[in-house]
């Protein structure tokens, strides 16, 4: 019965179809003919291997029809179908016009593409003559069993991975990318970013970007790792986001965002690598990475051990004016030994639910431990008003140990709609961390004949901290039309912080007893909410993005001693963001944009408690600082101006209210017992406020097939106004920043990479912590940042060779050294009404590290070829978007 009407139908359809096509000068309609619907073919088969004659698993199958564009007025190929074989090596394919014509192709990867035409020849003289059979054999079509044969071309192909360049320039950020970067294989985060175009790194690893610290995130989001905790062979690339939008904190003062992408691996199969490194202090590093993908799961873990031995030398000579009657001249030489360990480990898996939905769950360890020993050398002269100088020299013998722990947890479902490029996103985080130090300190000084003038003084610190960092958000990223796209977002993120530090001196007993005033317990709750929601459009060669971003925080510490709290509220702000750009031309556009970003001010700018770690330079926090708010717009201009050549210039403008900055200042110190009886004080303040104007260059090009060459120069001036502050001053600084890169490819697979970076004299980053790193303990204290110092001119040259070996170039031996000429010394000058001093510290010059690397794995074919049949499915897809209907 069911075949008599499907008869019957496709009968009258074709009775139709004759009478009526000679009036139908555009041809069929999407299987309407005369009113009659024509989707009633059928076309199934069965795909084969040529070789063994198995059958071919997820090989994908699309049915292509030639269709007339209404838009464009020509004939254009569409996908009306397609689907992956299944366990069989079985397709089906249904509701097709009968009356079209098609061309079948078969693709997998590893074979063969496979093509032929596909339609339905509809027997009209058997239907006439009563030959039911070849009728319906017509519309349930069996294209029979499809062999492919073996590519070995394509196979081998499979396992070249696209050669990234080691910095990509997009308009909203640079991406550099680090396993294309030699000089910091076997090394840290830090070792990286000497190598990132527009980021300064200073002695101690602190990072700047254009003279302000930007936000560290890894993954995309907030971490409490630093630099030195994270592994440079487990960064698969580095995001340099100068201007955020409103999608993105609004802390940070608008320093901008380092986003470190860390590796993950998705090939299908099981790959992984590892690799050792031995550097000429003889301390080790071991790691590697494993990766499995099968059918719904990808599993990976990676896991790396280093051993480091740091080594400083550093000068510094201050003269202090304590008051009007003395003058006290201090040099001090010392050399700063820190030797340890850290552990990283990271792993976890993705859950592909279906084609749209996938949920990832990862985890990380990281766990460490350094001891540092330093002595330190101080000559002091002391002069006094009626010309009597006292000179006399003191030695100072450390002895510090600092622990570490982190561990992580992340989840996220991800949400892929039927729509491209529409997807909802939901993330949460959660990170808790755990830090231990101690230290032993003797401090004695004598005559200058060597006798001793003061008996030994012995003090010691202990403490530590915990912090837990929780993060959670959701976005969702809707393409209205191909030209307009929304995305939204909230972010909940609460952060509780405890700290414990205690200062001991010896006693004539022998005994350790505690210095009350001058020992720390508080804890802090910070929370910052926010939504925000941005708009972007593109009309013709123009377009534009809207963003806001809305905030609400909460800052509550206790001093736990006193119980004294402190709080600040921030009820609700908001940050604007518009992104303007124009592209000019097929190879280059140009951009304006603008952002209003805040810097909070942190527990320990806040706590009004002595620090004495330092007995000749005290520290205390100002509990009446408020946030500063700084308002940031940039112009960018980018041309690719040969396929080999690509340039970005960038001026901007950043402008800060109410900075905040530390200075220094005299005072009667706390202590009674103490001596001297008058000391200068560490504290911070709003300034009134800065600006920071520059121009950055940046250009890569490939100078020949075997010459890469990228140079990034920072033009700026900063200028501070601190007039106000006691002992401050307005200061201004006209400065640059360079930065070269050259990469060679030589015969017998051998490379080599050659960086260099100079930096000119320039204000210190008003919120830079100076001194420390390294183990170093300076007895009068660091470089005073903002309004009473600046940094001297350095510069310094990195070079690595890499050889590749193997099938496949799987193995590879790395040889670098850092600052070959030996000439990275970092020079910082401070002075007000109070002192004048001058520091150089040169730290880890020349050293070679030896490092080997192994990559090995078995892909799973199959598995590629569902993400190829996807990815050709859209673009067919995509193309045939406007077609009439």
């Amino acid at each position: 019965m069911i075949n008599s009407i499907k008869f019957l139908l496709v009968f009258v359809c074709t009775i139709t179809l004759s009478m009526v096509h000679a009036q139908m000068p555009g041809g069929a309609g999407r299987g309407q003919m005369g009113g009659q619907n024509m989707n009633l073919g059928h076309l199934y088969g069965k795909v084969l291997e040529s070789v063994s004659g198995k059958p071919l698993e997820a090989a994908s199958v699309l049915l292509i029809q030639n269709k007339f564009d209404s838009v464009t007025k020509k004939r254009k190929e569409v996908v009306v179908g397609g689907m992956l074989t299944d366990k069989k090596g079985e397709f089906s394919l249904e509701n097709l016009n009968i009356m079209a014509q098609y061309k079948l192709k078969i693709t997998a990867i590893g074979f063969k593409t496979y093509e032929a035409k596909a339609g339905f020849e509809l027997n009209m003289a058997g239907a006439r003559n009563g030959d039911m059979s070849s009728m319906l054999s017509a519309v349930d079509k069996d294209l029979g069993n499809i062999t492919l044969s073996p590519d070995a071309q394509q196979l081998e192909n499979v396992t070249v991975s696209a050669n990234k360049a080691l910095l990509e320039m997009k308009i909203d950020r640079k991406v550099f990318n680090v396993e294309k970067n030699l000089t910091s294989v076997g090394g840290t985060a830090v070792d990286v970013m000497k190598n990132v175009p527009s980021l300064n790194v200073d002695i101690d690893g602190n990072v700047s970007l254009r003279n302000a610290a930007p936000q560290i995130f890894v993954d995309g989001r907030p971490t409490t790792l630093t630099l030195d905790q994270i592994p440079a062979d487990e960064i698969a690339s580095v995001e340099i986001i100068t201007n955020p939008s409103a999608k993105f904190d609004a802390s940070g003062g608008g320093a901008g965002i380092l986003n470190i992408v860390m590796k993950k691996n998705k090939k299908a199969g099981y790959n992984g690598n590892i690799n050792a490194s031995i550097d000429s202090r003889l301390r080790p590093a071991v790691g590697g990475d494993i990766n499995v993908k099968q059918n719904k799961i990808n599993f990976f873990a990676r896991g790396r051990l280093n051993y480091r031995k740091s080594i400083s030398t550093n000068v510094s000579d201050r003269t202090n004016f304590l008051n009007n009657d003395t003058t006290s001249l201090f040099i001090q030489n010392n050399k700063p030994i820190s030797k340890g360990y850290f552990a990283f480990l990271r792993g976890g898996f993705d859950y592909f639910i279906d084609n749209r939905n996938t949920i990832t769950v990862g985890g990380m360890f990281v766990n460490g431990q350094f001891n540092n020993t330093d002595y330190i050398n101080i000559e002091r002269d002391t002069l006094y008003k009626n010309n009597l100088l006292l000179s006399d020299l003191g030695v100072r013998d450390t002895r510090t140990s600092f622990q570490f722990r982190n561990v992580g947890a992340s989840l996220s479902y991800k949400h892929n709609f039927t729509k491209p490029n529409k997807e909802w996103t939901v993330d949460a985080n959660y990170n808790s961390s755990k830090n231990d130090n101690s230290g032993d300190y003797r401090t004695q000084y004598f005559y200058t004949n060597n006798s001793p003038k003061t008996a030994a003084i012995f003090e010691r610190t202990g403490g530590g901290g915990t912090s837990k960092f929780f993060t959670a958000q959701t976005d969702f990223v809707n393409p209205i039309s191909e030209n307009i796209k929304m995305e939204m977002g909230v972010r909940a993120a609460v952060r509780n912080y405890e700290s414990n530090s205690a200062n001991y001196v010896q006693d004539g007993t022998g005994k350790f007893v505690l210095v009350p005033g001058f020992s720390n317990d508080y804890k802090f709750t910070d929370q910052v909410y926010a939504a925000y929601m941005t708009f972007s459009q593109k009309i013709k060669n123009f377009t534009y993005q809207l963003g806001l971003r809305a905030e609400s925080s909460s800052y509550t510490g206790t001093l736990i001693s006193t119980g004294k709290k402190f709080k600040n509220d921030y009820p609700f702000s908001l940050f604007p963001s518009v992104f303007l750009t124009y592209k000019l031309n097929d190879k280059s556009d140009i951009q304006l944009n603008y952002s209003r970003k805040i810097n909070r001010p942190n527990f320990f700018q806040l706590i009004p408690n002595y620090d004495i770690s330092d007995p000749l330079n005290l520290s205390i926090g100002n509990p009446n600082l408020v946030p500063e708010f700084t308002n940031l717009a940039e112009i960018s201009y980018q041309n690719q101006l040969t396929k080999k050549t690509s340039f970005l210039a960038t001026a901007y403008l950043k402008n800060t209210n109410d900075l905040i900055t530390n200075y220094q200042y005299r005072d009667k110190n706390p202590d009674p017992n103490a001596k001297p009886d008058t000391v200068l004080i560490t504290t911070y303040t709003n300034a009134n406020t800065s600006y920071n104007v520059g121009l950055e260059l940046t250009t890569k090009t490939k100078l020949t097939k075997w010459w890469d060459f990228s140079v990034n120069v920072n033009l700026y001036n900063s200028t501070l106004k601190a007039g106000a502050i006691t002992g401050g001053a307005d200061n201004s600084q006209f400065s640059m920043f360079g930065k070269i890169n050259n990469s060679f490819t030589l015969p017998k697979n051998f490379s080599i990479q050659l960086s260099g970076d100079y930096q000119a004299k320039t204000i210190l980053p008003p919120n830079s912590r100076g001194s420390g790193g390294g183990g170093m303990m300076m007895m009068f204290g660091g470089s005073q940042t903002g309004a009473q110092g600046y940094i001297k001119p350095n510069y310094g040259v990195d070079i690595a060779i890499k050889k590749e070996f193997m099938k496949n170039k799987a193995a590879s031996i790395t040889l670098q050294m850092n600052d070959i000429f030996r000439t990275k010394l970092y020079g910082t000058h401070s002075e007000s009404q109070y002192f004048v001093q001058d520091n150089s510290r040169r730290r880890d010059p020349q050293v070679l590290r030896l490092n080997f690397n192994y990559r090995f794995g078995k892909m799973d074919v199959s598995l590629f070829k569902k993400k190829s049949m996807k990815g050709e499915m859209d673009s067919m897809q995509n193309a045939s978007q406007g077609m009439g209907n």
